[in-house]
C-alpha cells in the first residue's frame, strides 16, 4: 500500500502525464488539419498553418508518415516536398494520432512478450520466424503491428524460407502493408548478413584448399563464384591470390565489362597480388550468356597476363570461365 505522500506524488505524476498526452494530441491534430486539406506541402508551409509549432516536431511527424508509407517525398528547390500516396486513401488521421500517442499493438503488449525483449532475454535462436521478421520491420501502422506483419509474411512463405530473399518490395507490401521500403531494406540486409556469417562459419570448418590442378581450380571457382556465374548480367574479371602452398589468400574484382586483352591492364591485375604477397594467382571471369566456352579474347587475356606474370615473378596457375551451364579451364584447352 502507498503512504499518503506517495499517493499524492503518484497522482501528480498521472496528472502530468495526462496533461502531456493531451498537449501532444493537440499538436498532432493541428498538424493533421494543416496537411489533410493539401495535396502537397513542405514542412515550412505546414509551420505557417500551425502558428507557433516547432519546425523540428513538424518534420518528425512528416517523416514518420513517410516511413509509414502514407506520404512520399521528393527533392525540390528549397527543400523536401511531401505528397499523399493514393490521395490519402484509407488514411484515418485520428487513428494515426492515437497510434503515435498510445503506440501500436506491440507497445501495448506486456514487455516480456515483445520480440526484441524476448530476443535479449532468451536469444535469437529461440524466437519464431514471425518474431524475427517483426524485429526487422521494427514499427507497425494503424491497425497492424510489426508482429502482425511478421506473422503474415511468415505464414505466406511457410517452410520455404529461402523464398523471402526473392520477394520484391511490392510483393512484400502486398503481403503486409507494414513492410515499408525501410523495412524491406532491413529484411534484405538481415538475410545477406546471415548468408555471409554462415559462409564465414563454413569456411572456418573447411580444411585449407590447395589448388594444384585444373580440376581443383574448377571445383573451387564453381563454389566460390556461384553468384558470379548465375546472377551477374555483365562480364566481371576477378583474381584469387594464392600463397606458396597454392592455398587461397583473397578474392579481388579487377574489371567489370566486356573482357578484352587491351582493357585488362596487368598492373591492375597484379597490384592486389603484390599487396597480398601472393606467390600465384588464379584468374576467373564469367559469361553471362550461360555458356562457359572460352572466346578468342579470353585466350588473349590469359596469354598477355602470363607474360606479365613471368616478369613480376608471380605464377598464373589457371584461368577459369564460370557460367550458369558449368565452368571451363583455359589451361586444359591450351
Amino acid at each position: 500500500m502507498l503512504g499518503g505522500a506517495a499517493r499524492v506524488y503518484a497522482l501528480e505524476i498521472m496528472t502530468r502525464t495526462k496533461t502531456t498526452t493531451q498537449d501532444r494530441r493537440s499538436r498532432y491534430i493541428a498538424i493533421m488539419h494543416a496537411i489533410c486539406e493539401q495535396d502537397s506541402f513542405m514542412s515550412e508551409e505546414v509551420q505557417q498553418r500551425c502558428e507557433g509549432e516547432n519546425l523540428t516536431f513538424i518534420k518528425r511527424v512528416l517523416n514518420q508518415l513517410h516511413r509509414d508509407g502514407t506520404l512520399f517525398v521528393s527533392e525540390e528547390l528549397g527543400g523536401h516536398r511531401y505528397r499523399w500516396i493514393e490521395g490519402r486513401k484509407g488514411f484515418d488521421p485520428v487513428a494515426w494520432v492515437e497510434s503515435q500517442l498510445c503506440g501500436n499493438q506491440i507497445t501495448q503488449t506486456p514487455e516480456e512478450e515483445r520480440p526484441r525483449e524476448r530476443l535479449l532475454r532468451i536469444g535469437a535462436e529461440k524466437l519464431r520466424t514471425a518474431e524475427l521478421i517483426a524485429i526487422l520491420i521494427r514499427s507497425g501502422r494503424t491497425g497492424e503491428s510489426a508482429l502482425q506483419g511478421g506473422e503474415k509474411v511468415a505464414n505466406r512463405i511457410g517452410d520455404q524460407l529461402d523464398r523471402l530473399r526473392q520477394l520484391s518490395p511490392g510483393e512484400l507490401k502486398q503481403i503486409s502493408r507494414v513492410v515499408s521500403d525501410t523495412a524491406y531494406c532491413q529484411i534484405m540486409a538481415g538475410i545477406e548478413l546471415g548468408r555471409r556469417v554462415s559462409q564465414a562459419i563454413d569456411k572456418k570448418k573447411e580444411k585449407p584448399k590447395r589448388i594444384e590442378s585444373s580440376a581443383a581450380a574448377i571445383e573451387y571457382c564453381t563454389h566460390e563464384f556461384s553468384r558470379l556465374a548465375h546472377d551477374r548480367t555483365q562480364e566481371e574479371f576477378h583474381i584469387v591470390t594464392l600463397d606458396t602452398k597454392l592455398q587461397p589468400i583473397a578474392h579481388h574484382q579487377v574489371t567489370v565489362g566486356t573482357l578484352d586483352a587491351s582493357l585488362v591492364a596487368p598492373r591492375e591485375v597484379f597490384r592486389p597480388a603484390i599487396r597480398d604477397a601472393a606467390a600465384a594467382v588464379l584468374l576467373v571471369h564469367n559469361h553471362p550468356s550461360g555458356d562457359p566456352t572460352p572466346s578468342r579474347q579470353d585466350f588473349q587475356v590469359t596469354e598477355r597476363l602470363d607474360e606479365a606474370a613471368k616478369i613480376i615473378g608471380i605464377q598464373v596457375i589457371d584461368h577459369i570461365v564460370v557460367a550458369a551451364r558449368g565452368a571451363v579451364s583455359l589451361r586444359d584447352l591450351s
